[in-house]
């Protein structure tokens, strides 16, 4: 039996115990629905072959070789991931968008007897409700930016902001950066899969309740916001962490520690900018760097770099602004911020 989904809330109210993607490993790495699984019936290579069979030499071809390597696949997954699973066991089975994949492999698991439906239309249905949601339906909450120059804790004090009943989202988390030029943190996915994240956390919200959101460029690292959040953050009224500039630098080298403990990383990041500054000025840079001298370097690259660039930034801005104060951001201070910020931004909203 095959599920229809007409919403992205739809797939949390059937309650599967499993959900499970028999595409092959890069289909499943590019974008996969939330919580599934990989269990391929055809891995990367099978796939290909079978297609290039199916094209050069006939269907019928193909279909025979499919189903034998389709049967192969099966048996180690059900000898394997599956082997525990009990009775009472329901799973959803998707592939791309036919169902044959998914349709042969949830013959098998049904005819053990565990109660297995496919979804409609595969994954290219639940893109659709994704596409639907961040390209064609407009921010349903009133947004509130949180913004701030650099090392001013932004990313923390938003994520302390729910303890204070705002609701927000973490654009920086879903798409795994720091959204500035030293901001990566590890692989960041794939265009696609930071798209379904931030559908979920859209169509999560609560329509009669501001959002925040931190203040980012069009793209955080490899990841571009899509034009209706975008458009609703340039519009939106501001909440700005003001904060000084030694107190930024200090916070920035404790944030940072990741990067400073990666020489290499560090210089090389570093000279990136040399097509926007001077070579005396990148000579000093890296030689704090290189002496371990991390918030006099947070604090050269926010006077000569960061900072200038926010003021220009702001400066062709025609919003709501409101500030909080932010002498200290040791962590200890963080949460009186928040509360800060989560009164602010009910003034504002």
């Amino acid at each position: 039996m095959a599920i229809t989904l007409t919403s992205l809330a739809d797939l949390a109210t059937h309650g599967f115990d499993d959900i499970i993607d028999v595409r092959s490993p890069a289909e499943f790495a590019e974008d996969h629905l939330p919580g599934a699984i990989s269990l391929p019936v055809l891995d990367d290579e099978e796939r290909a072959r079978v297609g290039t069979i199916y094209k050069q030499a006939s269907p019928f071809s193909a279909r025979k070789i499919g189903a034998a390597l389709v049967a192969k696949n099966a048996s180690l997954h059900l000898q394997g991931p599956l082997a525990d699973k009990p009775g009472g066991w329901r799973a959803l089975v998707y592939c791309w968008r036919g169902g044959q994949r998914s349709g042969s492999f949830a013959t098998i698991l049904g005819q053990i007897g565990w109660r297995v439906e496919t979804l409609a239309g595969g994954y290219k249905t639940w893109r659709g409700l994704v596409v639907r949601e961040v390209y064609d339906t407009p921010v349903r909450a009133p947004v509130v930016v949180l913004d701030g120059n650099t090392g001013s804790a932004k990313t923390e004090v938003l994520n302390l902001l729910p303890g204070f009943g705002v609701q927000v989202i973490d654009l920086e988390g879903l798409a795994r950066h720091r959204g500035s030029l030293f901001g990566a943190v590890g692989p960041q996915p794939s265009q696609k899969a930071f798209e379904g994240a931030l559908a979920l956390a859209l169509a999560g919200l609560d329509p009669s309740r501001p959002v925040v959101i931190e203040a980012e460029s069009s793209k955080i690292g490899n990841c571009r916001l899509p034009p209706e959040i975008w458009k609703a953050m340039v519009a939106a009224p501001r909440v700005a962490i003001a904060a000084p500039r030694p107190a930024r630098a200090e916070y920035l080298a404790r944030a940072y520690c990741d990067l400073t403990a990666d020489a290499d990383r560090l210089a090389a990041t570093v000279g990136l900018l040399k097509p926007l500054h001077s070579a005396e000025v990148i000579e000093e840079w890296l030689g704090l760097a290189t002496s371990g001298q991390f918030a006099a370097l947070a604090d050269g690259l926010m006077e000569r770099h960061y900072d200038p660039r926010y003021g220009k930034h702001r400066a062709r801005m025609a919003v709501p602004f409101l500030e909080v104060g932010a002498p200290d951001l040791r962590s200890e201070a963080l949460p009186g911020i928040a509360a800060r910020v989560a009164e602010a931004v009910k003034r504002l909203a």
